[in-house]
């Protein structure tokens, strides 16, 4: 009994009020990019970091030592959007090349694909994982949300928009949101032929999703637009 308390890990919850936010001082900056960085990822059960760039480059850090640990090179199709599956050195990523739309998934322990993702036929512009199963969604120019499973190389469902998505699924993989037109449309992943279960308005603003998440205990979504606005609402009710 007391081995096992002793093992447990404690979590702390600390809410980021406006005092807290200015207390706070940059610990380490990494400067040797030489382009944007288009996307990043934290590992949902590490202290790992991963980024993409526009210079064409993955790289993976250790945010608790402040190191970066790996640099990846991928010249062949570039780098856009990147995510870590459920372990903590294998990734999806999306290409930047302008003729290879497809997603890989890469080992950044030995720097090899061990799968690639075939169905967009324009660039990708969202990508999020279910951390609790083995499922990934994607929403792409070309005006479809693919659904996937990573043991499987073709799309496991298809969903047609109006207008550039981003998706993204509830920690429990059993709800999944896609955002576009001003509003956010929830789906039961189980049944999402059916079409949505309820649609939320984000308060009039019209401009183009660009990001949208859960939060952890899926009581919160966060939508960015591509106008800078930012928009948080209950998960369950829309209400902003």
């Amino acid at each position: 009994m007391v081995g096992s308390q002793s093992e447990r890990e404690d979590k702390v919850s600390l809410e980021l009020s406006e005092e807290i936010l200015q207390s706070m001082e940059v610990g380490m900056s990494f400067r040797d990019y030489n382009g944007r960085i288009s996307s990043m990822d934290f590992h949902k059960s590490s202290s790992y970091l991963v980024t993409a760039s526009d210079d064409e480059s993955i790289r993976l850090y250790d945010v608790t030592a402040a190191t970066c640990l790996k640099t990846i090179n991928s010249k062949k199709y570039g780098v856009d959007l990147v995510c870590f599956t459920s372990h903590p050195t294998t990734v999806i990523y999306s290409s930047k090349n302008g003729w290879d739309e497809s997603l890989r998934l890469l080992s950044l322990h030995d720097n090899k694909y061990l799968r690639y993702f075939k169905g967009h036929h324009d660039r990708v512009v969202s990508l999020s994982l279910c951390s609790s199963k083995d499922c990934f969604i994607s929403g792409s120019l070309d005006r479809t949300v693919l659904l996937w499973d990573q043991r499987a190389e073709k799309c496991q469902g298809l969903l047609r928009v109006q207008g550039r998505p981003a998706a993204a699924y509830d920690d429990q993989g059993l709800v999944f949101a896609v955002a576009f037109g001003g509003y956010i449309r929830m789906f039961d992943a189980r049944k999402y032929e059916k079409g949505p279960f309820d649609i939320f308005s984000v308060g009039g603003d019209i401009s183009d999703a660009n990001v949208v998440k859960f939060s952890n205990d899926g009581r919160l979504m966060l939508l960015t637009t591509m106008e800078g606005h930012i928009h948080v609402l209950d998960s369950f009710r829309g209400t902003l």
